[in-house]
């Protein structure tokens, strides 16, 4: 079986993500402790190598996000930028795999290649990018460039930066840093150049970073639509998905895994993780308890309201969260919390839905959201938890998962106390890395072949 270890049995990918996006970390907890401090972020991390995890993600956004003209600050707002943070904790991890979201539409190639080469260095072949793409105008006034990309034009954009970053990776050769004081040379003489001429960019010169420990870092990529897919089974390493219940995860799963072979990949090239949270507790039923009181805490009665705003496109504070979802319609193409990719395409039929599941389950507004939301994913004991994410992996559902506290920065330590090691009795969770780099991690190929593009210049 791909992907198996030596009890034939499928291996399970872990990794972590530091919580603040969207609203599951729980900022307002007493445990919860600064969500920009270096310390919290280097809590997670170690504890997240300290439970072998492939590897550390961040999230990030180009604008804060507002609802109704003010900054939504009903979820975290407000963090370090993400290549800065992962340098620095390049140096007080070993091992771990390190992943930056960095965005495809509002940066430009040569800047992005060179920073991700040097995290590669820095953390001796440690480094992944998520790929993303910005859709909207809101986002792009921030870079004077509002509305000056379409929508279906974002993926024709990645894919060339991506290609393009590639390039600049393979400019540098193996043996280019000759280092000879005898013949006093220290670079081959054709190092780091490059030339691309394309649609989105046009650039040529000498890429200053010799090539990165894994030849080109990870490539990680979260897209749901087909384009999305598409470029996910052309280009990614890693697919972050969404699907979290285990009948929309295999289908997602074979879908993307299917589309592999027209681009010459095998499904063991493609590692396809959905993010997901974990609540740990003695008993089922403790842990039942404490998933409930963690939800509400999620979506408080003003995150319910905000939810509904989104959708329906108007004011509705008069309402009451605890109360029947309003009789009135939404507002086409109303935009109340911008800068947010939840809720904004069908609005229509996402209220509809909400309407019909209100009506048969008699849920209020708040409660709505909460069952919209998804809850928590697993529940239960170590041993409820280890057998349905093992379960869950072994079903075709997922390569692993992406795992996303509640809490800043203590959320995963039950997990790594207790659920890491009963995966490992199982078989189905590596002791101990096995290699140096994040390639290792994910079984992937050590070094990707050089580039055509990028061939040798004497």
């Amino acid at each position: 079986m791909s992907g198996s270890g030596a009890t034939g049995r499928k291996q399970v990918h872990l990794a972590a993500q530091l919580p603040g996006i969207h609203n599951v970390t729980v900022w307002a907890d007493p445990r919860s402790r600064s969500q920009i401090a270096f310390d919290s972020f280097q809590h997670l991390a170690r504890t997240a190598e300290r439970g072998r995890f492939d590897f550390f993600f961040l999230a990030e956004g180009l604008r804060l996000r507002e609802h109704k003209g003010q900054l939504y600050d009903l979820d975290v707002v407000g963090r370090p930028e993400n290549l800065t943070q992962l340098s620095a904790l390049a140096a007080v991890t070993a091992r771990l795999g390190l992943a930056a979201t960095v965005n495809a539409t509002f940066n430009e190639p040569y800047e992005v290649a060179r920073r991700l080469a040097t995290l590669d260095h820095l953390s001796g072949g440690r480094a992944a990018w998520n790929v993303v793409t910005s859709f909207d105008a809101f986002t792009g006034e921030n870079f004077r460039r509002g509305g000056f990309l379409a929508e279906r034009d974002r993926y024709a954009r990645a894919a060339e930066f991506l290609a393009t970053a590639r390039e600049l990776w393979d400019s540098w050769a193996e043996g280019d840093v000759r280092a000879d004081a005898a013949a006093g040379a220290f670079v081959r003489p054709g190092a780091g150049r490059f030339a691309h001429h394309g649609e989105h960019f046009t650039i040529s010169g000498r890429f200053t970073t010799p090539r990165p420990p894994q030849g080109h870092p990870v490539i990680i990529q979260a897209g749901d639509s087909p384009a999305g897919r598409e470029f996910a089974a052309a280009e990614a390493d890693v697919v972050f998905s969404k699907y979290n219940r285990l009948d929309e995860a295999r289908a997602f799963y074979r879908d993307v895994k299917s589309r592999l072979a027209r681009y010459g990949r095998t499904p063991d090239q493609l590692k396809i993780l959905p993010t997901a949270t974990v609540v740990v507790a003695d008993s089922d039923a403790e842990a039942a308890a404490y998933a409930e009181e963690i939800t509400r805490a999620q979506v408080s009665p003003q995150t319910a309201i905000a939810h509904l705003e989104a959708v329906w496109g108007r004011d509705l504070s008069g309402y009451d969260p605890d109360g029947p979802l309003p009789d009135i319609d939404p507002v086409p193409d109303a935009q109340i919390l911008k800068g947010h990719s939840l809720f904004r395409r069908d609005r229509d039929a996402i209220a509809r839905g909400w309407r019909a599941l209100a009506g048969e389950r008699g849920l209020s507004i708040r409660e709505l959201v909460i069952e919209v939301s998804g809850g928590q994913t697993f529940v239960g004991s170590p041993h409820t938890v280890a057998d349905a994410i093992d379960h869950f992996v072994q079903s075709d559902g997922a390569d692993g998962f992406v795992l996303v506290p509640h809490l800043t920065p203590g959320g995963l330590d039950d997990f790594v106390d207790r659920v890491v090691p009963l995966l490992q009795e199982k078989g189905v969770f590596r002791r101990d890395y096995t290699g140096p780099t994040l390639r290792d991690h994910l079984g992937l190929p050590p070094r990707p072949e050089r580039t055509p593009a990028s061939k040798e210049t004497p």
